[in-house]
């Protein structure tokens, strides 16, 4: 999985990325090339530390006495969270209702829609290397994304069956499971909690070690569909997470942090 930081183009930069993939099929059919064209002044790009300014405003940072950064439960991220999920509990609530007797299903992506990173994304300054991440998920809980433990939750004792897809590789399994059971999610047994295996891929992944983000994800989704599940809803915070059906209604958490394709 590679992933980018957004930096001074966290605002803009997921946008762009579907907007190129459009304006690509619109021109063309094959595949889109971004503009590449350098910025002409200083003017057309955002000041990094206003960028993170923002980002910290945005989801209302707090620091503890050790130095830890913590979203605020009532910034503007918690609120713009909390009226995805509202809609999101009307939707299933309404399918819990007409589709009794199938097993449905709600698929969770881990990373920044069921557990918050924003702690080591300042920690790190929004510079991610899978060395620090792997320690960092070795060594710290982190919290969850809010509300999101609730309605997986509630999904749950409303009949549904919940299951986690994630790019974290197959060697954090253990650690992810205990994060996820730490702060109040369904189980996450290997059952119902999928990681990139690239050493030894499953076998209903045609892509095998090359899989991309989005082959990953809707493979696994298609995979679960074979199960004989009905996946009602998706949710995840990059639009690769939403990408190539396999699912019902999808549901974007934001992230303004980092941008994976």
């Amino acid at each position: 999985m590679v992933r980018k930081t957004l930096g001074n183009r966290s605002k803009t930069l997921a946008t762009l990325a579907v907007g190129v993939v459009v304006g690509g099929a619109v021109a063309g059919g094959g595949f889109a090339v971004a503009d590449t064209k350098a910025p002409r002044s200083d003017r057309q790009i955002t000041n990094m530390t206003d960028e993170v300014n923002d980002i910290k405003a945005y989801y209302g940072d707090t620091v503890d006495a050790q130095g830890e950064h913590w979203a605020s439960p009532t910034s503007n991220y918690a609120k713009q969270v909390a009226g995805i999920e509202k809609d999101a509990k009307q939707y299933l609530q309404g399918h819990a209702r007409h589709d009794k007797g199938k097993k449905k299903a709600i698929v969770l992506d881990v990373d920044d829609t069921s557990l918050s990173t924003y702690n080591y994304e300042l920690e790190t300054t929004f510079v991610y290397t899978p060395a620090s991440n792997a320690q960092y998920i070795a060594t710290k809980t982190m919290p969850a994304v809010f509300g999101m433990n609730t309605l997986a939750k509630w999904a749950e004792q409303q009949g549904y069956t919940v299951f986690f897809v994630t790019g974290r590789p197959e060697a954090q399994r253990s650690y992810t499971a205990a994060n996820l059971a730490a702060v109040g999610f369904p189980t996450a047994d290997a059952s119902h909690l999928y990681l990139k295996n690239k050493e030894n891929p499953p076998a209903y992944l045609a892509c095998g070690k090359t899989c991309t983000t989005i082959e990953y994800k809707s493979g696994t989704r298609a995979h679960i569909e074979s199960l004989g599940y009905q996946i009602v809803a998706n949710f995840g915070d990059q639009y690769s997470d939403l990408s190539g059906g396999h699912s019902g209604k999808t549901y974007k958490i934001p992230n303004p942090m980092y941008y994976l394709p």
